[in-house]
């Protein structure tokens, strides 16, 4: 019996770790365990790797200095400690903060529990490709704005955002400007002295580093709350023991995305491309977000009169790994918010596909997915009622004319 053919197009959710960041960490899950706060030189090992790996991802998004990088457990605990330490100590300020509709929900979410103690939230729209305009950001900004917050790639449909111009407009307002960087470092090219940013989030898995690791950057001369109380950690606010290895892991994946990241865009941006126009021959198909500016693997579609929930589980009796834009598999039947942000309505919302490609896919995988993909929705669309009743209108309208 032959061996089912997988296809892995689902990176935006998480990367297969790369070979060169398990060979740098393997020393420090073997005999290098030492605690990096230990006073002898079997210590001092672990410690030295902490600060390089520091110095290298300072390098790779252009920090003005490795102290401005601090280590976190992931992502979301980044966007957390950016959004609840920023508006603790500035609550004496105001209690105002901007960020788009668009978020991941590390940052919606903790913005719900930031109005719970009395912190006034201002979402702003995007447009139909998911794109914050810089302008009703300015006009958002109040007396008592504490923080902006844009998302630099949405994790959904791609979108990348103007986040250089954004930054200006926060520097000229003298307002703290975060980006959650997760879905767009070791993928596009990242700059914080030139975007302008102050506070921006990474998370390792997503650019084949391992999970379990982020970074929040912090620019020199900006004070946080500390996020976990206890050790001299990370500038004395996040105390905990150090995960070395994972640390060493996250800033090696970065290092070798960015120096391969030109022909690797090519290489993905190839794929995404063949992919988007194959399966936008399927009738009564979309692609979302912007259909130029956008993460060079993401490819994320709608096909009207079906489920997401459905498309995925033939998807995977087919051997592609994805994933929907609807929540409805997660046990809600609403569809994603930055689904409905872009002004999708709900029934057509629910039918999303997400692909997303790194430079391990291969045009052939393309291939088998545009094979593939077509047969299922006519197959889903044959079991719809929703799309029987599209067929019998359709008849009638002809009938009618």
């Amino acid at each position: 019996m032959s061996e089912k053919r997988i296809i892995y197009a689902d990176n935006a959710a998480t990367t297969p770790l790369k070979k060169v960041a398990l060979d740098a960490m393997m020393p420090y899950l073997t005999e290098q365990f030492g605690n990096p706060s230990g006073i002898y030189s079997y210590s001092k090992n672990a410690k030295n790797a902490i600060d390089e790996s520091r110095a290298k991802i300072a390098n790779a998004i252009n920090a003005a200095e490795p102290s401005e990088i601090l280590f976190t457990g992931s992502g979301s605990e980044g966007d957390n400690w950016a959004f609840k330490g920023i508006a603790d100590i500035k609550k004496n300020k105001g209690k105002h903060i901007i960020t788009s509709a668009i978020e991941h929900h590390a940052i919606i979410h903790t913005c719900d529990w930031l109005k719970t103690k009395g912190y006034d939230i201002t979402y702003i729209p995007v447009d139909k490709y998911g794109r914050v305009d810089p302008k009703d950001v300015e006009a958002a900004i109040r007396s008592d704005t504490i923080l902006i917050s844009i998302i630099m790639a949405n994790n959904e449909i791609g979108t990348i955002e103007p986040i250089a111009e954004i930054g200006i407009i926060a520097k000229t307002h003298k307002i703290l400007f975060h980006t959650d960087a997760v879905q767009a470092a070791g993928h596009i090219p990242i700059d914080v002295q030139a975007l302008n940013v102050d506070l921006l989030t990474i998370s390792g898995h997503k650019f084949g580093g391992p999970k379990g690791i982020g970074v929040l950057y912090i620019k020199k001369g900006i004070r946080l709350t500390p996020l976990i109380h206890g050790g001299q950690q990370e500038r004395n606010m996040r105390g905990g023991t150090e995960n070395v290895a994972g640390i060493v892991g996250l800033a090696v994946a970065l290092e070798d995305s960015v120096k391969h990241m030109q022909e690797n865009t090519i290489k993905i941006r190839t794929i995404s491309k063949k992919v988007i126009t194959g399966l936008l021959k399927i009738p009564y198909t979309q692609l979302t977000g912007d259909p130029i500016n956008r993460l060079p693997g993401t490819a994320s579609f709608t096909f009207n009169f079906i489920e997401g929930e459905s498309i995925m589980l033939m998807l995977n009796l087919n051997g592609i790994c994805a994933s929907s834009g609807s929540a409805c598999s997660s046990g809600s039947l609403d569809p994603s918010h930055v689904l409905m942000a872009i002004g999708l309505p709900h029934e057509i919302a629910h039918g999303s596909v997400r692909l997303t490609f790194n430079e391990q896919n291969t045009e052939a995988d393309a291939d088998y997915i545009i094979e593939k993909i077509p047969t299922i929705i006519d197959k889903l669309r044959e079991m719809s009622p929703v799309w029987e009743d599209h067929l019998k209108e359709s008849k009638k309208k002809i009938v009618m004319v």
